[in-house]
């Protein structure tokens, strides 16, 4: 993209951070919008708004404009991701909630798996407008119909919070449980997003090919459903903090031995899907961190807000990885620091 336009790395990357803090900012209100409504409008509406922002992104004249696009695909991100998903199958399937979690984030977990080598290859035979392009027609052709469609079940009457403290969603937000759940949520999803997105650099400077660290890339989205799989079970042998304190203790370890381990090649591969395997897992505990501590009554609402500053970390990630790798002395370094942030994020849940 930079080598045909002349924009900068950082431009670029800074276009797609944006538009990951607008999705923070819009999750908020989108939240209130599915506690009140549910997800069909919403989804559907954010679909239609996904393709736009794509097509927009591949046929940018300018610097200016791809900017733009890729602040209304912020937008898109909040109604589409799995933000509005969880709402939505929080309140349809209640008891049975992480089942059907589990079931739908089994099938996000691929994403990477088959769009990592795919992107790749595109990008190999196409230009970059072209991939993006042909992107755009495979999103419309399975979202849009899929949301609109499929998701008409009535939405069910919101359920009754299990204390009159709970049913206060200021009064929960401002408490320390979720502020210090909220802090540390924010500073493990800046290190495992800063690694997804530092991973195919790390291994290409490791000696790998771009191709072979995209593989190793989407075999982590593999790992990621494997994890997923496994999830169910962990919470029903665990409590919410242990669990909590757990996963992200583990994604702070499997970022640490990539900061150690230089190779050989199919050892990196085992090492990322054994990230994704625990990344797998923590989607899932976000997905249900709520609940598990202040039940369902306004889910929407409150997980918005839990994954505003998280989704914040995300947009920044990119871009903070890019800054810090140099100064750090290569991304060795790099992924230590955001071994630290995982331990640091460790020790704040404990008290969340």
């Amino acid at each position: 993209m930079t080598a045909s336009t002349g924009w900068s790395t950082t431009a670029t990357t800074a276009a797609f951070s944006g538009a990951l803090l607008v999705s923070a900012l819009a999750g908020i209100p989108v939240g209130r919008i599915l506690d009140r409504r549910g997800p069909r409008a919403v989804m559907t509406t954010g679909s239609v708004l996904g393709v736009t922002a794509v097509l927009a992104i591949a046929s940018a004249p300018n610097l200016i404009a791809f900017t733009a696009a890729w602040l209304l695909a912020g937008v898109a991100m909040a109604a589409t991701f799995y933000q509005p998903a969880f709402a939505a199958l929080t309140r349809w399937w209640g008891n049975d909630r992480v089942r059907a979690l589990t079931i739908v984030t089994l099938a996000g977990g691929l994403a990477s798996t088959a769009f990592a080598p795919l992107t790749a290859t595109l990008a190999e035979h196409l230009s970059w407008r072209s991939t993006y392009t042909i992107l755009a027609v495979l999103l419309a052709l399975v979202t849009i119909p899929a949301h609109a469609l499929a998701l008409r079940g009535p939405w069910p009457p919101v359920p009754a919070p299990p204390s009159q403290r709970a049913a206060d969603t200021g009064s929960v937000a401002r408490s320390r449980r979720f502020l210090m759940l909220a802090t540390a949520m924010t500073l493990n999803s800046f290190a495992m997003y800063g690694v997804v997105i530092a991973l195919v650099p790390l291994l290409i400077a490791r000696g790998a090919s771009p191709t072979a660290a995209a593989w190793a890339l989407g075999l982590g989205g593999a790992g990621q459903t494997l994890g997923r799989t496994l999830y169910a079970t962990l919470a029903r042998r665990t409590g919410v903090t242990t669990r909590t304190v757990t996963l992200i203790m583990l994604g702070g370890a499997t970022t640490a031995v990539f900061a150690l381990v230089s190779g050989p090649f199919l050892l990196l591969v085992g090492i990322a899907i054994a990230a994704g395997t625990v990344r797998g897992n923590l989607t899932l505990l976000q997905a249900t961190a709520v609940t598990d501590r202040w039940g369902t009554t306004h889910y929407g609402r409150l997980s918005g807000l839990l994954a505003a500053p998280a989704t914040i970390a995300y947009g920044l990630a990119p871009f903070a990885g890019a800054a810090l790798a140099r100064p750090l002395g290569g991304y060795p370094g790099l992924f230590a620091v955001l071994a630290l942030a995982s331990a640091a994020a460790a020790l704040l849940a404990l008290w969340s």
